[in-house]
């Protein structure tokens, strides 16, 4: 008879050590799943961290039309980056637009006044056919920052009384000449001219903070 109480008591001990154990299960369960949860503060991160970028200023072109002619134009321009698409839209003094070019990895566009866009696959194809003159979109990217383009061998000089800052970069048969700085609080490029000899193309910007 005191061997089945000691059995019974045994039995029920095993049972509510059973019980006991599994809600610890339970609850670590419960803790191993709450990492898996969407998280709204690696979202935000995630996103702050893609590529924007937006310029807006003024630019003053001197090319040869086919005919060997000199030719200028100048306007206003506005270059916006999102990620790896590229949007350049040129812009008269009076604010009308002359031309949009987007660029993204194998197409570029361009959408002229008044006529259907065309498509091919580089940017300074389509702009010397349409326009007589390319500029290097995919270039002032990096230019305007400023930085040299990291797909090609670039020569980068720094200001002597400014180490911090470049006052020129030698890249694809570019010269990038930084002019000016923005005068603080305000950061950035202020003026660069860029020159190109074959074909011979000038393009000066100021660009508004």
């Amino acid at each position: 008879m005191a061997e089945f109480h000691l059995q019974n008591r045994l039995q029920t001990r095993l049972q509510t050590l059973g019980v006991a154990a599994a809600a610890l299960l339970a609850l670590a369960g419960c803790a191993t799943q709450g990492p898996h949860e969407p998280s709204t503060a690696r979202a935000t991160t995630s996103l702050t961290t893609q590529t924007s970028r937006a310029y807006h200023g003024r630019f003053a072109i001197q090319y040869n039309d086919q005919n060997g002619q000199q030719r200028n134009a100048y306007g206003n321009f506005d270059l916006r980056e999102a990620d790896s698409a590229v949007t350049l839209q040129l812009l008269n003094p009076l604010g009308q637009t002359l031309a949009i070019v987007t660029s993204a990895p194998g197409q570029a566009t361009l959408e002229l006044p008044n006529k259907p866009p065309l498509t091919a696959d580089n940017v300074s194809t389509l702009m010397q056919q349409a326009l007589g003159f390319a500029l290097p979109v995919e270039g002032l990217r990096y230019w305007l920052q400023p930085s040299a383009a990291p797909d090609s061998r670039a020569h980068t000089t720094f200001d002597p009384q400014n180490p911090q800052r470049l006052s020129k970069i030698e890249q694809d048969g570019w010269d990038i000449d930084y002019l000016a700085y923005a005068d603080a609080p305000a950061t950035g490029v202020k003026r660069v001219n860029l020159t190109r000899e074959d074909p011979p193309l000038q393009i000066k910007l100021v660009l508004d903070q």
